[in-house]
């Protein structure tokens, strides 16, 4: 590893992060919401407050909030197997993010992928977008005893890379998951993704970048001003 670079890890979201799965989720949400005369907006706005909890979370939330008679377990199922079915098609990647995990391999940084998505589909979305093989670890939501914002996952990734999370960079989009890695301890950049609209951003101490590629160029210029 390049003893000058300011981090010793990497930890990066997964949903909204690296992949462009949430929209492809929220279609999915409102395609199904539509014929319980739920309208586009208001299917939107409810599921950007989701964005970051996981399965368990997710499905207590939707007994509030479709209408009532609706059975909650059949709309979740259905729901999820709809969103496979969009996935199957092919997962869309974010913007840089194979040009930053090269550079970040180059370096010889180690990186995990923290998700709250369950085993089986992480690992199926990386393998599919060629993802995979970039990263010595991933840590899913059915691998830790409590989720973000908890910093446990967070705390596990480093762990399982060999490095501790308060010398690894973290990747987020999500606000529970920025403040899952910032109480871990990590460098942690949020990349705002779907979120509630006009909701302010946690202050946490994290940095807030535009893209992958802004984050990047932070991480690389704190190197080269390193004596």
């Amino acid at each position: 590893m390049d003893l000058n670079f300011p981090i010793q890890g990497a930890l990066f979201d997964m949903d909204g992060l690296l992949l462009d799965t949430e929209r492809l989720f929220m279609q999915s949400f409102v395609e199904l919401t539509r014929p319980l005369g739920i309208s586009t907006h208001a299917a939107q706005a409810f599921f950007e407050t989701l964005v970051g909890t996981s399965s368990q979370v997710t499905t207590a939330r939707l007994a509030e909030f479709l209408p009532e008679g609706v059975g909650v377990s059949k709309f979740d199922a259905d729901w999820r197997a709809l969103h496979r079915g969009n996935v199957a098609n092919g997962v869309p990647v974010k913007h840089f993010v194979p040009e930053i995990l090269s550079g970040l391999r180059n370096k010889g940084v180690p990186m995990a992928v923290v998700t709250s998505t369950h085993s089986d589909a992480a690992h199926h979305h990386l393998k599919k977008t060629g993802l995979l093989d970039f990263f010595d670890a991933v840590v899913a939501g059915d691998d830790v005893s409590a989720n973000k914002p908890d910093p446990e996952p967070y705390v596990m990734g480093a762990r399982r890379i060999g490095v501790d999370a308060t010398n690894c960079a973290a990747f987020e989009d999500s606000d529970l998951g920025t403040q899952a890695a910032t109480r871990a301890g990590c460098h942690t950049y949020q990349i705002p993704d779907l979120r509630p609209q006009k909701s302010p951003l946690l202050e946490l101490g994290q940095f807030v970048v535009k893209d992958l590629r802004e984050a990047a160029d932070h991480l690389w210029g704190r190197a080269q001003a390193l004596p």
